[in-house]
């Protein structure tokens, strides 16, 4: 979730907490303000050449240890690439440079074959249409489903337009869409904190689907949820795929079998093998540093 997200998440709360203090009582939903602020970026994402993610030798290090080293891959439009490695491989660090977090020591990042995300900040990278969901689910608990995706919808949050903002049948349906996409349209009024683990993880991807993201960055999406949500999240990735990229890094090894095409394994920071989920299983290097025997 972007700071600027969070901030205007952070004043959504506050009117409700004032307005009920005013009430004295329980009341709906006032708010409307929605999405955030979008600085104006020229250009369009260039898929032609048939990458929309390019990294080439890139490495970073801190304090003279070598987070990434020499990292080189590349993800189609539509994709959905499963990287898997050991703790400590870079899987976080690389989705941190991807997304303007961290910056690179050398080598180069293109988002489609024209722009150079090094050139741009963290917050310039998300309004272009890279979306990243840490492990952690970070949703508004005090906030509704409904209140939820419609904050996170992309339009002007300046306060005077915050304050007239209503949806139009236009966002109205596209946040019908998200909510029976993510499975929780039984659930729109629903406060975000009485959700399931699961939902709550659903919830923030539908928030970032309400951005129009064009690549998902999905950090163990599935790591503490039952058997039936991890079944439905499958389903979810598999309705995405096509439609956005994504790069989901798990250690499910059954969850990656259900979703992946490709898969990326990453050891000290460069790329170790890649190929089908069993190819890279049946890897000796891989068995040796990641799977064991």
């Amino acid at each position: 979730m972007t700071p600027e997200l969070m901030e205007e998440g952070a004043r959504r709360i506050e009117q409700h907490q004032a307005a009920l203090a005013a009430a004295g009582t329980n009341t709906a939903s006032g708010g409307r303000s929605a999405g955030f602020l979008r600085p104006s970026i020229p250009g369009e994402v260039d898929t032609t050449h048939g990458r929309i993610l390019y990294l080439e030798d890139v490495s970073v290090s801190f304090d003279g240890f070598k987070a990434i080293n020499k990292l080189s891959l590349d993800i189609a439009p539509g994709e959905l690439r499963c990287i898997i490695g050991p703790n400590g491989a870079g899987k976080t660090t690389m989705m941190d440079i991807i997304t303007g977090k961290t910056r690179p020591d050398e080598g180069q990042v293109f988002f489609g074959s024209t722009i150079d995300l090094l050139r741009y900040k963290e917050a310039e990278i998300a309004q272009m249409g890279i979306g990243r969901k840490f492990q952690k689910p970070t949703v508004f608990e005090q906030l509704t489903v409904f209140e939820n995706l419609e904050l996170a919808l992309k339009t002007n949050k300046a306060v005077t337009a915050s304050m007239l903002f209503r949806l139009n049948s236009t966002q109205s349906d596209r946040l019908a869409e998200v909510l029976h996409t993510i499975n929780l349209s039984d659930s729109v009024a629903r406060l975000a904190g009485n959700l399931s683990h699961g939902q709550k993880q659903w919830l923030e991807i539908g928030m970032l689907l309400m951005q129009d993201p064009k690549l998902l960055l999905l950090d163990e999406p599935v790591a503490g949820m039952t058997d039936e949500e991890t079944e439905r999240t499958a389903e979810l990735f598999l309705t995405l795929k096509g439609k956005h990229s994504l790069m989901v890094v798990e250690h499910d090894m059954s969850f990656i079998n259900t979703i992946s095409d490709i898969v990326t394994v990453l050891c000290d920071g460069s790329v170790l093998a890649q190929g089908t989920l069993a190819q890279v299983q049946s890897d000796e290097r891989v068995i040796e540093v990641y799977l064991g025997r």
